[in-house]
């Protein structure tokens, strides 16, 4: 994974996609992997955005939630994120209140 997020790096681009890029790891590359997103995103002011269906990623990788709803896909919620980097940590208060914010969104838009 690495490797491919590195080639994609090589061209110097501002902006950088990623699909459930972290889906396939264990959880300790996971979020060794997210980390290392998060240093090149501060170092490089790379813009990126970020497919996931894990709730607390999206929290723990974002600034910024879209979420979508089933097919066919719309947004259904858009909302920055309200986390001082303190609190990107997974066992804060503020953490979980943002993820609680994202399930009910995903609850009332399967309405």
């Amino acid at each position: 994974m690495r490797v491919a997020i590195a080639r994609a790096l090589v061209t110097n681009p501002k902006l950088l996609l990623l699909d459930e890029p972290f889906a396939a790891l264990d959880e300790v590359s996971r979020f060794r992997l997210q980390e290392e997103l998060l240093r090149l995103c501060r170092q490089t002011q790379l813009t990126v955005v970020f497919v996931t269906h894990s709730l607390s990623e999206a929290v723990y990788l974002g600034s910024r939630h879209i979420v979508l709803s089933q097919r066919p896909a719309r947004i259904i919620g858009d909302r920055a994120a309200a986390l001082s980097p303190g609190d990107r940590v997974r066992t804060a208060p503020a953490f979980q209140k943002e993820i609680e914010a994202l399930q009910e969104i995903l609850k009332d838009g399967a309405k």
